[in-house]
């Protein structure tokens, strides 16, 4: 199985950025002032090039977290989004001795599962799951821009953004992880 891709940027201690739905550039824009005292290290999960795509050619959060797993050697500080949130979670569950520490920015457990407003995000998600860019467009635009995806509040998404809700139907598997919970 081949690696997937990290692109190092900066010198200092390692930030491990581990990206969602949207790419690693998308993702992590902004952050380039950082570079002056960290190494930040963009990871480009499967299926998002230069990495190679899933083998399945379905996201794989369990094989996600085993490509993070084998990036954590320097003992870095670990931060995930979104889906990739999910994977540095499981990553860090295997492995909590190989993480300096673990940032966690909106990742898609659900939790806690009685909050309305997280109840109204996993409706909005299994929609989208569900039918992809069939999904009602004014429900699908609300859930893209909660979700943090490039939306504009009108006119047609854009590719990446199509590219992305493209991925992310074909991963909507859910996948019973080493924290005994399922992850959507």
């Amino acid at each position: 199985m081949s690696a997937i891709a990290v692109i190092h940027e900066g010198t200092g201690p390692e930030v491990l950025l581990v990206h969602g739905g949207a790419s690693p550039t998308t993702t992590w824009s902004g952050l380039e002032q950082l570079t002056q005292r960290w190494t930040l290290a963009l990871v480009y999960r499967r299926g998002f090039p230069p990495s190679p795509p899933p083998p399945s050619g379905r996201q794989d959060f369990e094989l996600d977290a085993t490509d993070i797993c084998d990036l954590l050697a320097s003992r870095p500080h670990l931060v995930g989004h979104s889906y990739g949130g999910v994977a540095a979670a499981i990553a860090a569950v295997r492995m909590p001795e190989r993480v300096r520490s673990l940032t966690l920015i909106e990742p898609a457990l659900f939790l806690p599962a009685d909050d309305p407003e997280v109840a109204r995000f996993r409706r909005l998600g299994d929609e989208f799951l569900t039918y992809g860019l069939q999904t009602e467009p004014a429900r699908l635009r609300e859930f893209l821009k909660v979700a943090g995806a490039p939306v504009p509040d009108e006119g047609p998404l854009p590719e990446e953004v199509l590219n992305g809700v493209r991925r992310a139907r074909t991963s909507g598997v859910r996948v019973k992880g080493p924290c005994r919970g399922e992850y959507a």
